[in-house]
């Protein structure tokens, strides 16, 4: 433990060494990466979250696995190619799962600027329900018509399983990945979180709804898709999210700016 927490303190800044615009979506990612554990979205050291490098597109940035999402930083960030080569001055590595996957969104999905993967505990209590995500309520229609699923392959390691991810989930936003957890993407940070926000919620909202003893009353697929439309004509099609995730990293900055370093 305290040999982690010197590594932390002695982690060398890059501010000045990378160009500007890498910088500012170093600080935005670790800035994703506080907000979901302030959420708690995840407490370990596994997940993980990328976001594209706007000025080298070809290029992402991805957390190190030796680090708590409650621990990353700007500098800590690793910045890899769509080979899944490390480009950062480190030995540091990223979880073979992880990179397999969001690496291949990252290379096939040139729209996509960020995705998120994560493994809350209501999400995978729906992940491994047969029915999948029903829904409840006003807020889970932000997800209706955006949710693919991908059935339970074991560690999602095998280069083989990428492309069937990638098939899975098409042209949505979101996935849960059965028995497993949840995925979503994005063409902003923003929009990645925004949609894991929608998706998590919705699966708590199930999760309480089933274990109330009451009767259950999903809504209509009328009205989910009526008040899906309702949802995307706010934004037309604009990436979702922006003023939630402003107001997200304005609270992050009063409470504790150490993400950006």
């Amino acid at each position: 433990m305290a040999t982690s927490v010197i590594a932390l303190q002695e982690e060398e800044s890059l501010r000045g060494k990378v160009s500007e615009a890498e910088w500012a979506a170093r600080v935005e990612l670790a800035a994703a990466f506080r907000i979901c554990y302030v959420n708690g979205w995840n407490g370990s050291t596994a997940n993980h979250m990328t976001s594209r490098v706007p000025d080298e597109p070809e290029h992402f940035l991805m957390n190190a696995s030796d680090f708590a999402w409650d621990e990353i930083t700007a500098s800590n960030l690793l910045k890899l190619d769509h080979d899944g080569n490390v480009l950062s001055d480190t030995d540091r590595k990223p979880r073979p799962a992880g990179l397999n996957f969001h690496s291949a969104i990252q290379r096939e999905m040139s729209h996509i600027g960020c995705t998120i993967h994560l493994h809350p505990s209501a999400g995978v209590v729906i992940s491994a329900m047969k029915e999948g995500l029903i829904f409840f309520d006003q807020g889970s229609c932000g997800v209706y018509g955006q949710v693919s699923y991908h059935d339970f392959e074991g560690i999602a390691q095998e280069a083989d399983e990428a492309p069937r991810i990638l098939a899975d989930l098409g042209d949505k936003y979101t996935m849960i990945m059965r028995n497993h957890g949840l995925l979503t993407v994005g063409r902003t940070v923003a929009e990645a979180m925004a949609y894991m926000g929608r998706l998590v919620r919705a699966c708590e909202t199930q999760e309480r709804v089933m274990a109330s003893n009451a009767t259950p009353m999903p809504l209509s697929s009328e009205v989910c898709e009526f008040t899906a439309s309702q949802f995307a004509g706010r934004s037309g099609n604009a990436p979702i999210g922006d003023t939630e995730w402003q107001a997200f990293f304005r609270r992050l900055v009063r409470q504790d700016t150490s993400f950006m370093a």
